[in-house]
């Protein structure tokens, strides 16, 4: 995945187009250092599924 990838991911998870985001387990190093680059880092929450993979939505309130 390259940055420019990730960085529509999220954005479209932002902006309410795509309501979840599933990330492969190679990918996921890649999309997380975008991730936690962001302003509004807090509001995304990812949950691991079966075999290493992450699943990515966007929060309106951030979490703790």
């Amino acid at each position: 995945m390259t940055v420019e990838e990730a960085a529509e991911y999220l954005e479209s998870l932002r902006n309410g187009t795509t309501a979840r985001v599933f990330v492969e387990r190679n990918d996921f190093l890649s999309f997380r250092q975008v991730l936690i680059q962001q302003a509004d880092f807090k509001h995304f929450r990812g949950t691991a599924k079966h075999g290493g993979h992450t699943e990515y939505e966007y929060m309106k309130t951030p979490r703790s």
